[in-house]
């Protein structure tokens, strides 16, 4: 192949043999790929992930479903069945095993003595586990840590093991705080825990096996504070005390609700401690001191069914009426903080 010259640019160009023409180069070679398919519609695709989202949770729910049908929601319908039977359990008897449990003298003194104990232990509850939980916020570092872990040691008795601790400590022969039995003048276990005291010593005693959890589920609601809310508050002036007062306290309200709410139903529910410091007195303390014990004795001592399915029912309603109280009060399950 020859070359000539341009005359306009005088540059050597390519000059193709006579009788060939000149056709343009071919574009390069491009695969061909499968149409992409087109985009899913967002509402759609909001569609599906909000169903795999629901089934996910349905399944995560099913245990708690369950478990609330067998343990809880069977039992509470069995007992309500059972307590519209008669005496002799024959046929239906309407409210009457209600109206023999109201007619009890011990049904009232039941409430208030349990009425009694909640007056004493759930403000000492309060007050001393969130004064506990405020301190191990305020301990930073290993110290806070350490002292969350001592507090709740005692929780993590089994109630049998603590009560028997107990019983040590209620004992003047035996107990560490002898000194203190002997400032009140008492010297024997029977004369500690006389009926005028008990209301005191279950006080102490639930405080003590339930102060320490508390104490970790309050840090946990004191932990979720946003650290810039509290530093406003120090820039504005406050001092240790007035953030405690005026900031961690109305956040961690839920949570104060959530443990009155717990602690009135446990209270409500009261049996182990009072029954067997009533064995170890040898019947000093009344058998039937709580509506549980009551209960007790209305199925296995009188062997009266109905009137121990009303007593339950009647405790159930009592229970879940003031939990709906706290509930409301203390905006438990409200979204905004």
């Amino acid at each position: 192949m020859s070359t000539y010259r341009s005359s306009q640019t005088g540059r050597l160009a390519p000059s193709h043999p006579v009788g060939t023409s000149m056709r343009p180069a071919p574009p390069p070679y491009t695969p061909v790929h499968a149409a992409a398919p087109p985009p899913m519609p967002k509402s759609r695709r909001v569609g599906r992930a909000g169903r795999v989202g629901r089934r996910a949770a349905a399944l995560l729910v099913l245990p708690y479903v369950v478990l609330l049908f067998v343990g809880g929601l069977v039992p509470v319908g069995y007992a309500v069945v059972k307590s519209l039977q008669n005496e002799s359990e024959t046929g239906f008897g309407g409210l009457s095993s209600y109206q023999r449990v109201v007619a009890d003298l011990r049904f009232a003194e039941t409430f208030g003595n349990v009425a009694l104990t909640l007056a004493i232990w759930l403000p000492l509850m309060l007050v001393g586990v969130v004064g506990l939980a405020l301190l191990v916020d305020a301990s930073s570092g290993r110290f806070g840590a350490a002292m969350r872990f001592v507090y709740y040691l005692p929780g993590a008795l089994a109630g049998v093991a603590n009560f028997m601790l107990w019983l040590f400590l209620l004992d003047p022969g035996q107990s560490p705080i002898k000194f203190l039995w002997d400032g009140f003048g008492y010297r024997t276990l029977n004369e500690v825990a006389q009926p005028g005291n008990l209301p005191y010593i279950l006080a102490a005693m639930l405080f003590f096996q339930g102060a320490g959890t508390w104490v970790v589920v309050l840090g946990g609601g004191l932990n979720s504070i946003p650290d810039e809310l509290l530093e406003a508050a120090r820039l504005d002036g406050a001092g240790a005390w007035g953030v405690a007062w005026r900031v961690k306290l109305p956040m961690i309200r839920p949570w104060l609700g959530y443990l009155t709410l717990l602690n009135l139903a446990y209270g409500f529910q009261l049996f182990l401690e009072p029954q067997v410091l009533s064995q170890v007195t040898h019947g000093l303390i009344a058998p039937q001191w709580t509506p549980n014990q009551l209960s007790f004795s209305y199925a296995y001592q009188i062997l009266d069914t109905p009137m121990a399915a009303a007593m339950s029912v009647i405790l159930l309603a009592i229970t879940l009426g003031v939990g709906l109280l706290v509930v409301r009060r203390s905006g438990l399950f409200d979204d905004e903080r």
